[in-house]
C-alpha cells in the first residue's frame, strides 16, 4: 500500500487553514499545520515532507524567511507560497529563495490541488551522464551542485531553475513552449487552466544569472511565437 502523501500547511488565517487541511486529508493527503510563521519553520526543519504550502505574511516570521531557512538545508524540498502580494518584486522574491510555485489569494481550492499534485508527481528530465552544461566561453554549470561561474561571477542555482535547464538543453534542437515547460518540468497537465507567470520569471531569473546582457540574450532566446530555445555558443 502506498504511503499517503504528507504536507506542511503553514496559514495564519484560520478559517483557510482549516478548511485546506480538510481538502487535503480529502485527497489523500497526512496534514501538519501552523498558525505562526516560527512554528512552521520548526516543523519545516525537524519534519519530513513531502510538500510545504506557506502564507508569506505570517505572525513571527514571515514565509519569506522561512522558505529561505529551509532552504539553507534542504534544497529539494518541495514548497508553493500563498501570497495576498501579487507584485512582480514579491513574487520574484519567493520564486528566487526556491519556492516550486506561487498562487495568489483569492484563489481556486480546486487549483491549488492540482498544483500541489503536479510537483508531487512531475518526472526528472535530467541525463545521468551530464554534470556540466558549458554555454560560449564564459559559462559553466555545475548541475549536481545546483552551481556554476560566469567568467569569474560565482552562480548558484535553485532545484527548479536547474530543471529547466536541463530540459531546455535536452532540447535544444527547438524552441520549448511556455505550455511544455508547465507540463513537462512543473508536472502540470495539459490544457489544465493554469493562470501563473511562473515559468516568465524563472526565465528573466536565469537569463539575469548567465548572460552578460539580460536585456540582450545570447543563450536562452526567446523564439516568437514558439517560446524559449537554449543555444550553447
Amino acid at each position: 500500500m502506498n504511503q499517503k502523501p504528507h504536507i506542511l500547511i503553514v496559514e495564519d488565517e484560520e478559517a483557510i487553514r482549516v478548511g485546506l487541511i480538510d481538502v487535503f486529508v480529502f485527497h489523500g493527503f497526512t496534514v501538519d499545520s501552523a498558525a505562526e510563521g516560527p512554528a512552521g519553520l520548526q516543523k519545516a526543519l525537524t519534519s519530513t515532507f513531502d510538500m510545504i504550502l506557506l502564507d508569506v505574511m505570517l505572525p513571527g516570521m514571515n514565509g519569506f524567511d522561512i522558505c529561505n531557512r529551509i532552504r539553507e538545508q534542504d534544497k529539494d524540498q518541495p514548497i508553493i507560497m500563498l501570497t495576498a502580494k501579487t507584485s512582480d518584486e514579491d513574487i520574484v522574491q519567493g520564486l528566487t529563495l526556491g519556492a516550486d510555485d506561487y498562487v495568489a489569494k483569492p484563489f481556486s481550492v480546486a487549483q491549488l490541488v492540482l498544483r500541489v499534485q503536479a510537483v508531487l508527481r512531475r518526472s526528472r528530465y535530467s541525463d545521468a551522464s551530464l554534470d556540466y552544461i558549458r554555454l560560449g566561453d564564459a559559462v559553466e554549470i555545475d548541475i549536481r551542485n545546483l552551481s556554476g561561474k560566469r567568467s569569474d561571477e560565482p552562480l548558484s542555482f535553485t532545484k527548479r531553475e536547474m530543471e529547466i535547464i536541463e530540459y531546455l538543453h535536452s532540447h535544444r534542437e527547438r524552441p520549448v513552449s511556455r505550455e511544455e515547460l508547465l507540463n513537462k518540468v512543473w508536472g502540470y497537465a495539459k490544457n489544465a487552466d493554469i493562470e501563473t507567470r511562473t515559468v516568465d520569471i524563472h526565465i528573466a531569473k536565469l537569463r539575469r544569472k548567465i548572460e552578460i546582457n539580460s536585456a540582450e540574450p545570447r543563450f536562452l532566446t526567446t523564439v516568437r511565437g514558439a517560446g524559449y530555445r537554449l543555444l550553447l555558443d
